[in-house]
């Protein structure tokens, strides 16, 4: 366990960051490595993959539930140096993790296809994304419990093991790509459907590696059976925490949905040049993000520990860093795009609305990034309802337009990335300035009445610093 209310703000945040960031980059990397050998099949293969992926920000919705709700209340306890609540909060994670990964299964079996046809523009990229989707499904099913474990080693301070597990996990993932889908060395390729086995056998040996760190390694939270009896009560604190931050991701998704909906009207390779183009960005904005997340535990664990001041400094220290990052990659996106689309596909049309979204809508970066740490700072408060809110604001402001939009004569796909960069700006000013009310509130109260009631504590153990 590593101990975030003493030290240098910035250094924490910059110890943190970078295993983060390489974790999340290496799950963004797989996913654009499966598109890029699915590009060999064809514009309804890279669309279908591609409109498929999209339904993973659902799945991802309800991994935040957990997520952030274990991030939010372990931190909580390990500031009060309250290991035994910690650990009650796991093990009730863990607990959810397997409840919501059956759930996983069983919806994406059901309505992967209803979900297709709902968003795709032909009947082969509806047959390819419904392929992909149901060999993909257990990979998000098992993700769950990645999550969970994760979470914890973050609350605690500790990210490096987690980070190790995913780039091992993609690298797995990277390798049986071209075997699976194309059939290198094997000569039976399975096309999109290699590209979800590829990716579900990769997470499957992830969660066994990740397992084993913690049976073996981990010592501040642990597996405990006897802990895992569900108790609504510890289900209630952590959804109380979680159930706003994963509607924020079903949000996500709906603006997703919405842009490939008002894409259907122009051709396969619209939809496809899309779902590269809104990938590539969503790579060049992880670092970023890692900045935000690292600032989530160190904020929560100084909530509490009572150090209002330590939680404001958080705040402003992780804006800076994140606004400085967006704007260097705001500049790269703006000179160079069509480097940084090199390779993903041969199709001229396709690579041409790619490179058109990324120039238009990384001009929204630096609101983006806003986001990212306000989002964060509200989750370490373990407070998340106020991201709920500017994201439901941001899907009206954005959604009804864009279909409205798409409706009229004279409708051009830019139309609603122009959108895109007002709303998502509107989202960053309407953060600050809940975040900002917030601080007011809850960082002005003494420490026990900030803190939801802990459970009977267990011995503290001294600290420990995460392993090399």
């Amino acid at each position: 366990m590593n101990d975030l209310t003493h030290g240098s703000i910035v250094r924490h945040i910059l110890h943190m960051a970078p295993p983060i960031m390489v974790g999340m980059i290496t799950i963004m990397i797989c996913q654009l490595v499966d598109l890029y050998f699915v590009s060999g099949l064809g514009e309804a293969a890279i669309a279908g993959v591609a409109a498929a992926g999209n339904a993973g920000f659902l799945v991802n919705a309800l991994m935040q539930v957990l997520g952030v709700g274990a991030v939010a209340l372990i931190a909580h306890a390990v500031g009060r140096k309250d290991r035994g609540d910690a650990n009650l909060v796991f093990n009730q994670s863990v607990v959810l993790s397997v409840l919501f990964g059956v759930l996983t299964l069983v919806a994406g079996f059901a309505l992967s296809r209803p979900y297709m046809r709902a968003v795709a523009a032909d009947e082969a990229t509806i047959d390819a994304g419904v392929t992909y989707l149901l060999w993909f499904m257990p990979a998000l099913a098992l993700q769950f419990a990645t999550q969970v474990m994760g979470s914890a080693l973050r609350a605690t301070g500790i990210v490096r093991p987690s980070m190790l597990v995913q780039a091992l996990a993609v690298a797995i993932n990277i390798a049986l790509a071209p075997v699976l889908i194309l059939g290198w060395g094997t000569g039976h390729a399975f096309g999109v459907a290699g590209a979800g086995l590829a990716s579900s056998i990769a997470v499957f040996i992830g969660v066994l590696m990740l397992l084993g760190y913690f049976l073996k390694l981990e010592r501040y939270v642990a597996f405990r059976p006897a802990q895992w009896r569900p108790q609504l009560r510890q289900w209630k604190r952590i959804l109380n925490v979680g159930l706003p931050a994963g509607g924020e991701f079903v949000m996500v998704f709906v603006i997703m949905a919405v842009g490939y909906y008002v894409l259907s009207v122009f051709s396969p390779a619209a939809q496809a040049g899309f779902g590269i183009g809104t990938r590539l960005l969503g790579l060049i904005q992880m670092p970023a993000l890692a900045i935000a997340l690292a600032a989530g535990p160190i904020a929560g664990q100084n909530f509490g520990a009572g150090n209002g001041a330590r939680v404001r400094e958080t705040f402003v220290k992780a804006a800076l860093i994140a606004t400085a990052v967006m704007i260097v990659f705001l500049i790269l996106a703006q000179l160079v795009p069509g480097l940084l689309l090199a390779g993903f596909s041969r199709d001229q049309e396709t690579m041409a609305v790619a490179a058109l979204f990324l120039r238009i809508v990384s001009l929204n970066m630096v609101a983006q990034g806003l986001i990212f740490t306000c989002s964060s700072m509200f989750q370490g408060l373990g407070n998340t309802r106020p991201v709920l809110w500017t994201s439901a604001m941001r899907v009206l402001t954005y959604s009804l337009p864009s279909i409205w939009l798409s409706t009229r004569p004279g409708f051009r796909m830019e139309h609603v990335w122009y959108l895109s960069i007002a709303t998502t700006s509107l989202q960053a000013a309407l953060s600050v300035w809940l975040l900002r009310r917030e601080f007011g509130k809850r960082l002005a109260l003494p420490a026990q009445e900030k803190v939801a009631e802990p459970t009977s504590p267990e011995p503290v153990a001294p600290p420990m610093r995460e392993p090399a």
